[in-house]
């Protein structure tokens, strides 16, 4: 699928640049009096605020988040070493703490600041919709809109896609963690946000964290629940898209709305 560019933070799902990166001539000297002592232009923050975030390196970026080094490494030279394990930003995302033990010094705090930067990354994308107000044609339309957020997931979430008579993005709300298991509730959020929103059509969605977009029997239970409600309501169930890891299923698509 293509979820089309973001500035700056969309940058975090990019790969790495260390692969093709060398080494300054100065490296050495650098890393034995530290960042603060480079000429001021090779500094990456200061490189950000004069260049502008566009113009860094995904380590020179990372090498911000982290904001210092440990012993006998730069923040630099720890970022190269933490996107050689993990290759992409969406990798450091869903590890936990002991996939980071390696990392002398990088702890929750640093940790924390990463993830958090990530995020950000995925919510742009959704502020970027909610101002922009796409018209909604197709089911990968909706998918890419919020793929980035919901594949990683380890746990289920529902959000709706909440469109006007034009099948204009209205707003994108997220319901309570919850399951299918639990439709009657789930459903009555979605429709309240509908009603709130004055909505004409909504799309569903929910993430399997498995990775593995296909529709069990509780799905489809949950998707003729939703249409019915919908019906009652003169509101249009367009859609209910389970979301996967990079791959997408639509009720829709399947001839099943």
């Amino acid at each position: 699928h293509d979820f089309g560019p973001l500035p700056a933070l969309s940058r975090l799902f990019s790969t790495p640049d260390f692969i093709t990166q060398e080494k300054s001539q100065n490296h050495k000297e650098y890393l034995i009096s530290g960042i603060k002592s480079w000429p001021e232009e090779d500094r990456p923050r200061e490189r950000l605020l004069k260049e502008g975030e566009h113009k860094l390196s995904n380590t020179e970026l990372l090498a911000i988040l982290l904001r210092t080094g440990v012993k006998g490494d730069s923040a630099i030279d720890l970022a190269r070493k933490i996107l050689k394990k993990f290759k992409t930003f969406r990798n450091m995302s869903h590890t936990d703490m002991s996939a980071w033990k390696e990392f002398k010094g990088v702890g929750k705090a640093k940790i924390s600041q990463i993830r958090a930067a990530i995020e950000i990354g995925r919510r742009f994308r959704e502020d970027e919709v909610k101002e922009t107000r796409p018209k909604i044609r197709t089911s990968k339309d909706a998918a890419q809109i919020l793929m980035p957020r919901m594949r990683d997931l380890k746990y289920e979430i529902f959000k709706v896609l909440l469109l006007d008579s034009q099948n204009m993005i209205i707003d994108i709300a997220e319901i309570e963690q919850g399951t299918v298991n639990e439709a009657n509730p789930i459903i009555r959020e979605i429709l309240h946000r509908a009603i709130e929103s004055f909505a004409s059509s909504i799309i569903c969605f929910h993430n399997h964290p498995s990775g593995d977009p296909n529709p069990s029997a509780e799905d489809k239970n949950f998707t003729r629940q939703f249409i019915q409600a919908s019906n009652t309501l003169n509101i249009k169930a367009v859609d209910h898209i389970i979301i996967g890891d990079d791959r997408y299923f639509s009720f829709a698509d399947e001839k099943l709305m």
